[in-house]
């Protein structure tokens, strides 16, 4: 499979027969190096409301005639906004045809503001996803601090590749970060959710030698660069 990074959080993981993208903040990214009109996607994963993640969610999900999957109060706001939407809850898992897909805990806030108003509406709980697609599992975290819970997540699990948040400020940070991976033992693990605004400026490069003095391999991925799973 190919794995592409879009910046802030959003990865397009491009399957044989499938196509999937979490959460597809472009069009307001400053580090995207793609539009929102070049994506072609089957599935949309979703981790929160937060616009930094619904992102695209509507014109890609219209677009495509794709199925939107994200948790369950999120999941029915966008269906009312048009979208075919999957809703899903905390710890709950579902077979789809491009492979399985199990919701977990993140620890964060979920509301989504429409652009140009005032509205704050609430989306339910944040999550995190764990994907096991063509024999491999891949770990998005979503937006979260570190929680202890994570040790069974990566006891449970053999994560191959593990997408964690190291921003600071509105999630863990790298320190947290590094502990996280050290829970979840994912074979790489790649920092996500930093630089897209002043606020979680990080150095991911620094993040990944940390990871390295603990034995864990790290892979700072530039927006818009792809590894092969």
């Amino acid at each position: 499979m190919n794995i592409i990074f879009h910046g802030q959080s959003c990865v397009e993981i491009q399957l044989k027969e499938h196509t999937l993208i979490i959460d597809p903040f472009l069009t307001h990214n400053p580090q995207a190096t793609v539009k929102e009109e070049d994506i072609k996607a089957d599935y949309i994963l979703v981790t929160h409301g937060h616009d930094d993640h619904v992102g695209d969610t509507l014109p890609i999900a219209k677009r495509n005639d794709a199925t939107v999957i994200a948790p369950n109060d999120l999941s029915r706001y966008l269906g009312f906004q048009g979208a075919k939407t999957h809703g899903m809850g905390i710890g709950g898992a579902f077979e789809f045809p491009f492979g399985k897909v199990k919701m977990t805990l993140a620890l964060h806030d979920s509301s989504y503001n429409p652009h140009g108003t005032e509205e704050n509406i609430y989306t339910g709980m944040a999550s995190g996803f764990l994907i096991t697609v063509e024999g491999k599992t891949i770990y998005h975290a979503g937006d979260t601090g570190l929680f202890s819970d994570m040790q069974l997540i990566g006891k449970l699990n053999k994560i191959d590749l593990a997408f964690l948040p190291i921003g600071d400020n509105f999630t863990m940070g790298p320190e947290d970060a590094v502990i996280a991976a050290q829970y979840l033992q994912a074979k790489t693990v790649v920092p996500m959710h930093y630089n897209t605004f002043p606020v979680i400026k990080q150095d991911p490069n620094a993040f990944v030698a940390s990871l390295a003095a603990e034995g864990i391999t790290g892979l700072v991925m530039a927006p818009g660069q792809n590894i092969e799973l």
